[in-house]
């Protein structure tokens, strides 16, 4: 059963890469995918992808996220 990125998902994922300055080889690495899968999806506008793929990405957006959230509201919390 193959799911589908949608755009806004593939923007975000686009979007946090660039935040943190990752390269998709370093990404890649992090996520335990192949590069040529991760320039498929930024390049190629292939939005189908594996179940396994879809909840990688997902899980590292919701976790990248939310760590720059806490990493937020602790720095407002201290007053910086």
């Amino acid at each position: 059963m193959a799911l589908y990125l949608s755009e806004n998902q593939v923007t975000a994922i686009k979007r946090k890469r660039g935040e943190l300055n990752i390269s998709v080889l370093g990404l890649s690495r992090q996520l335990g995918l192949s590069r040529w899968t991760l320039d498929n999806i930024f390049r190629r506008n292939h939005r189908k992808v594996t179940p396994a793929t879809y909840k990688k990405l997902s899980d590292w957006l919701i976790d990248e996220y939310a760590t720059a959230d806490i990493k937020d509201s602790t720095a407002a919390a201290q007053g910086k």
